[in-house]
């Protein structure tokens, strides 16, 4: 009798930063037990990385096993209403769980564009502005229902993006007909509004739905992609959370997250599953000042924990992220990786798993984790490119970091352009193992390593691809050959 394939939930926080999860950081001033449950029930990964340090990047990568400066977005982020960015012919990890046997479902923030029905005189605003040129009543085509996932219940960007309205599957379940807006750290754009879209009660509700896809799938293989709207802004923690973490409203939106874990892992309890599913809880990318980090820092806690920047960033608290898997049939319940991972591994890693042997074109940036969640010690990726907001890259391997920017790439001091940053050298080289605080820039110190680590990546680049396999191109406008530093 063939074994059961496990089944997989992969909930993924937005702007969660690393040391917002007691386990990882010491001295974090309230305690997640529900991630801590994690923690202690499976594996912590210490070194793991986000491939941007913002939000749609990121969740490309995920999906698609590759970096997402491949892709036809070069920096920033897509809007609610921008157009996919995933293209028809590029394989996911939906589509790849769905030929082994899976359903697959996706809930929650999609924030990789989608062909919405918009009418004739659609001109998508700067900013991600509201537009009122979308037809409600229409499908919406090339969504998450059309790269592999069977069901999706959600919103077309992040919780501050219009349009607000629940999207099933290719419909809206509504048509909006107000406008609302938010203020302080609750701010979200100024847009149309569903009457039955509340703001404040979105991240219960669409807990709720993931809870049915674990209730309703408990008797075949599933997948459940689950991507929460929060801690992103708006931060609307429940009035159960307010005021518990004894630090502002992020702290408490963390808390109220913290719980949406918790009801996740109890759904699976309920039903019969825990020993039959792998967990993985991570984030998109580093913590957003909207979250107020003087006011955290006043109360005690440091959501970057001790590494430098935040989400924008090509410092690590701009991408290294928390990373929690349990997989009891695996892992090593209590067990800490401290080697270097990124959340674009997990499509090699389900498909070594699963004997998948993998096309030339397919997942060409991840590299399989299922060695290293065994076996803690052992390495799993030989080096990791990381992205900034303003498509800087930056490449890690051992304890070097190389970062081709002068500054931090994103929101942090020196940002881009400014009179701090423009007085500074070219690129960035630091030693983590010495400084993890990136503090001494000893690029000038080490030449060799400096030209050594540009060619590493200058290959990256230009193969198409960071992992063995036939060469592939890179999407979009080839804007790669007037970058400096790839040509010597």
């Amino acid at each position: 009798m063939e074994q059961r394939k496990p089944n997989i939930v992969y909930i993924l926080a937005d702007d969660l930063g690393y040391g917002d999860v007691s386990s990882l950081n010491p001295g974090c001033p309230f305690a997640t037990t529900h991630f801590g449950r994690l923690s202690r029930e499976g594996m912590q990964c210490t070194d793991a990385h986000a491939t941007s340090a913002v939000c749609t990047p990121s969740r490309y990568s995920i999906i698609t096993g590759r970096y997402n400066w491949r892709s036809e977005l070069k920096s920033s982020v897509l809007g609610g209403f921008s157009p996919p960015l995933i293209d028809a012919q590029r394989k996911t990890i939906a589509q790849m769980l769905k030929e082994r046997g899976y359903s697959t479902h996706a809930v929650g923030k999609w924030h990789l564009g989608m062909e919405l029905p918009k009418q004739d005189d659609f001109i998508e605003q700067p900013g991600f502005a509201d537009s009122h040129t979308i037809d409600y009543s229409k499908p919406i085509k090339k969504g998450p229902v059309s790269v592999g996932f069977d069901t999706f219940y959600g919103i077309s960007g992040s919780l501050d993006m219009p349009p607000y309205v629940y999207i099933k599957d290719d419909r809206f379940t509504s048509i909006p007909t107000k406008v609302t807006k938010g203020e302080g750290m609750g701010y979200w754009r100024e847009g149309l509004t569903a009457d039955d879209f509340i703001h404040e009660e979105v991240l219960d509700h669409l807990t709720d739905k993931a809870v049915e896809v674990i209730e309703k799938e408990s008797d075949h293989p599933f997948f459940l992609y689950f991507a929460l709207p929060a801690p992103h802004t708006p931060i609307l923690p429940a009035k159960e959370f307010q005021g518990r973490s004894k630090t502002n409203d992020y702290g408490d939106f963390v808390l109220h997250c913290d719980s949406v874990v918790g009801r996740i892992l109890s759904a699976l309890d309920e039903v019969g599953l825990r020993e039959d599913t792998l967990v993985v809880f991570t984030s998109d990318n580093g913590c957003s000042p909207s979250a107020d980090f003087p006011a955290l820092e006043r109360a005690g806690h440091h959501p970057s924990y001790h590494f430098r920047g935040m989400k924008a960033d090509i410092y690590e608290g701009g991408h290294r992220v928390p990373l929690l898997i349990r997989w009891p049939k695996v892992i090593e319940p209590g067990s800490t990786c401290d080697q270097l991972v990124s959340l674009c591994d997990f499509y090699a890693t389900l498909a070594e798993y699963l004997g998948v042997d993998l096309a030339a074109d397919e997942a060409v940036d991840s590299y399989s984790m299922l060695a290293t969640l065994k076996s803690p010690s052992l390495p799993t990726r030989p080096s990791l490119v990381h992205q900034s907001i303003d498509g800087s890259l930056s490449l890690r391997r051992g304890p070097w970091k190389l970062e081709m920017c002068k500054g931090s790439g994103g929101w942090s001091f020196p940002v881009p352009g400014s009179k701090d940053e423009i007085q500074l050298p070219s690129l960035q080289l630091y030693n983590l193992e010495e400084d993890i605080r990136e503090q001494v820039n000893v690029a000038s110190a080490y030449p060799g390593i400096v030209q050594e680590m540009k060619g590493e990546l200058r290959a990256i680049v230009e193969q198409g691809r960071s992992t063995a396999g036939p060469r592939q191109t890179n999407d979009g406008v080839a804007i790669w050959e007037t970058v400096s530093w790839l040509q010597g």
